[in-house]
């Protein structure tokens, strides 16, 4: 495991500052130190060769003032140390929630226990990796050698020792840093497993309970837990063992350089002064490395998830590569004016083909209605028209090229609605005006006019939209996605199997609001399994599966 992964400084402009605000106040704290020590050895050896109290002032008062710098850093440090985890921590969600969104499928070795794990606790735990380990690491690599070239100008033979010394702590901490790796690996690994078990259960309570056999799961649950303690307590062991052999060899170290000045004083080899102010420095010299020490451990479970998050975004940039170079490959005769033009399209579902060779020319105007036996790929070319899904192919709409190698802005241009609606806890009207807010009240009246939202806009709805029927649901998706489609003025709209949940009456009301709205100079493209709402378009398709 890296002390400190390069990747996080190559993406995180947050984790780049803090570096440079550390830097500064290590410089800061190395000269506090030396002037601590100066000071503190003039005034011992003035007042052993009767200096009066009052020409020692200048030192007593570069003494304190070094010491109050000295805690006005270690203080910077903390709130710097707090405020780069919380931006490193901003900046690496949004990254990771974007390309998540640029693959909606999800990336084949991330499961949704995992993400959450990582978006949760995991990158929480960089608090002790800002907080703790990085202003250390920092201290050990600006301060540690200003301490010892300060040491060897006042005796080379301490420096000599210091420096011959110093590198055993590293190799301890080398040592025990690949130990740690291991156990605190397999922490994180059973603390995803715990994650998932309890998101798999919690799933499927509800068929559990059905079936009688909730508390068969228990016991699962149990062994899970106890292994991530388990593992849990591996890593505090390691912790303890790794603490006490740093704090060992530091004193040895230390005692070496106290024992070889303690001897050339009595042989009266060395300044008194010059002995006083090695043996301040010289603890201090080692007292950064101790804390890496200390503090790698409390932050590795945020290496952890710093590394598994980059990982996530590396997959995410080489499913992206992978797709724009699908798109550049596609076929660029594409008419370039206005309408919806998809020449020899293939969609995929990971390594799966589930549409081949599709063709469609639709202008604006045209309502068109795309229907299929289950499986045949309506859902699939939804979302690879909006980019959610691989395909291979040449697909524009208004000279714009969607799918692979696409600017997500292009979704601007398109409303749509899925099979299975999704609500939020509010009211009905901002469940329809949900991310055009600020658009004409009048356009959500329209919207669930034409939609055949028949209930009040002001009726509160509970978590995931309950209180409304599956049918009522449908049509306040389906007028969200009409009210994103008029507030936007989008030139597309992508309905679903809009009619799945609803009566004939309904059907037939919302095939007339879908001609309106292409009469206007839309286009409009509907998934359906029911004849009556497919009559209604100008143009049917019917999709086969991709056998291949």
């Amino acid at each position: 495991m890296k002390p400190l992964d390069p990747r996080l400084l190559r993406r995180s402009r947050a984790a780049r500052g803090f570096l440079a605000a550390g830097g500064a106040l290590a410089l800061v704290q190395s000269a506090a130190i030396v002037a601590f020590a100066w000071a503190l050895a003039s005034l011992v050896t003035g007042f052993i060769d009767g200096m009066q109290m009052a020409d020692g002032m200048p030192f007593l008062v570069l003494l304190v003032a070094a010491a109050s710098v000295r805690a006005v850093a270690a203080w910077l440090w903390d709130v710097v140390g707090s405020a780069g985890a919380t931006r490193v921590k901003a900046e690496l969600r949004s990254e990771l929630l974007a390309a998540l969104e640029a693959q909606p499928e999800g990336l084949p070795d991330f499961p949704t226990a995992r993400i959450a794990t990582l978006l949760g606790p995991g990158l929480d735990a960089l608090d002790a990796y800002f907080g703790q380990y990085l202003p250390q690491l920092v201290s050990t690599i600006v301060v540690t050698p200003i301490l010892i070239a300060m040491a060897w100008i006042a005796d080379p033979l301490s420096g000599l020792v210091l420096v011959i010394v110093l590198p055993l702590i590293p190799v301890f901490m080398a040592l025990i840093g690949m130990a740690t790796q291991v156990v605190q690996r397999r922490q994180w690994e059973s603390l995803a497993t715990l994650s998932r078990g309890f998101l798999e259960v919690v799933g499927g309570l509800s068929t559990l309970l059905l079936f009688r056999r909730a508390d068969r799961q228990t016991a699962r649950i149990r062994a899970v837990t106890d292994d991530y303690r388990s593992h849990t307590m591996k890593v505090l062991r390691i912790t303890f063992l790794s603490g006490f052999t740093l704090e060992f060899a530091a004193s040895l170290s230390v005692a070496l350089v106290a024992v070889s000045i303690g001897l050339r004083l009595v042989a009266g080899d060395m300044t008194l002064i010059a002995g006083l102010f090695v043996l301040v420095v010289a603890p201090e010299v080692f007292l950064p490395l101790r804390n890496v020490g200390a503090a790698f451990h409390a932050s590795t479970e945020g290496v952890a998830a710093s590394v598994d998050a980059f990982d996530l975004l590396d997959a995410a940039e080489d499913a992206n590569r992978a797709s724009v170079r699908a798109g550049a490959h596609a076929g660029a005769a594409a008419d370039a004016g206005a309408g919806l033009h998809l020449r020899g399209i293939r969609v995929l579902r990971g390594d799966r083909v589930v549409l081949d060779g599709f063709d469609l020319e639709a202008e604006r105007g045209d309502l068109v209605a795309v229907t299929g036996e289950s499986g045949s790929g309506k859902s699939s070319l939804f979302a690879a028209l909006l980019g959610f899904t691989s395909i291979e192919g040449d697909a524009r709409l208004d000279g714009s090229v969607l799918g692979a190698g696409a600017d997500v802005g292009t979704r601007s241009k398109m409303a749509w609605s899925g099979q299975a609606p999704t609500l939020l806890a509010g009211t009905i009207a901002s469940n329809v005006r949900l991310g055009d807010e600020d658009a004409d009240p009048a356009l959500c009246t329209r919207a669930c006019r034409l939609a055949g939202v028949e209930l009040d806009v002001g009726l509160r709805l509970g978590p995931g939209g309950s209180g409304l029927s599956g049918g009522q649901a449908q049509r306040v998706a389906t007028a969200r996605a009409m009210h994103r489609l008029l507030a936007r003025d989008a030139r597309l709209l992508l309905l679903d199997e809009p009619t799945s949940a609803q009566d004939a009456a309904r059907e037939s009301a919302l095939g007339d609001a879908l001609v309106e709205l292409a009469s206007e100079g839309r286009i409009v493209i509907v998934s359906t399994h029911r004849a009556a709402l497919a009559t209604r378009a100008d143009r049917i398709i019917e999709l086969d599966p991709a056998h291949v």
